[in-house]
Order: structure tokens, then sequence, then C-alpha cells
């Protein structure tokens, strides 16, 4: 049994939450252009992407009834990104990149918190 079997819904909502607050914090006061030209955010933008996917993909692969239930949480598309980031690193375009966490970040985080307040996720 691996570490991920023993975690909780709760936990990996976490992670996604904590990854995106990192995420956040990294294009604070950063406009697109300067994103552009910052390959050290980029890089850290990415890893949290990576870990914001596995996440999702715990939840899918341990948890799928919960997952089931909350189709409206992005959980194969974030792992699709987070396969394409991590595999297909000559194929990233910072474009989309950029357009998610302008775009789509934004209710994500809306969503989580909304399942981390009225779930139980403890299980």
């Amino acid at each position: 049994m691996s570490r991920a079997d023993d975690l909780r819904i709760r936990d990996y909502l976490g992670h996604i939450l904590e990854a995106i607050e990192r995420i956040n914090r990294y294009v604070v006061n950063v406009d697109e252009v300067e994103f552009y030209g910052d390959e050290k955010t980029q890089d850290a933008i990415i890893r949290n992407f990576e870990i914001i996917g596995e996440a999702c993909h715990n939840v899918e692969r341990y948890h799928p009834d919960f997952a089931a239930k909350h189709p409206a949480v992005p959980w194969v598309v974030a792992y699709e990104m987070r396969n394409t980031l991590a595999h297909g690193y000559f194929l990233v375009d910072m474009e989309v990149v950029w357009r998610t966490i302008q775009t789509d970040l934004p209710g994500m985080v809306s969503q989580i918190n909304r399942l981390l307040k009225s779930e139980n996720t403890s299980t």
C-alpha cells in the first residue's frame, strides 16, 4: 500500500488549493509579458500544475464515487494538463498556461473550497 492510498479526499483537495495558492503568489504583480520572460516562474508554476493534476488523478483513482459526484471539477482535464507538462515538456504552450492561471484557477478555487465546506471529505 502506498502513502497515496492512505490520504483522504480532504488531503488531496488541500494539495490542490495549496498548489493554486502558490501559483497565485508567483504571478502577483506579474503581467503576461513578464511571465513569458521569466523561466524560473514558469518552472515553478508548471511544477504546481503537476501537483494539481496528480491530486485530481488521485481523487479519481482512490475516491471514484466522490469524483463522479462532482463532475464540474476538472479532474480529468487537470490530469491531462499535468501529463502534457510532465511528459510533453517540449510542447508546453506558455500562453495556455497563462490563460489557465487567469481564467480557470479562480473557478477551481471556488469549487474546491465549496467541496471542503459542504462535503464529507474525511474518507
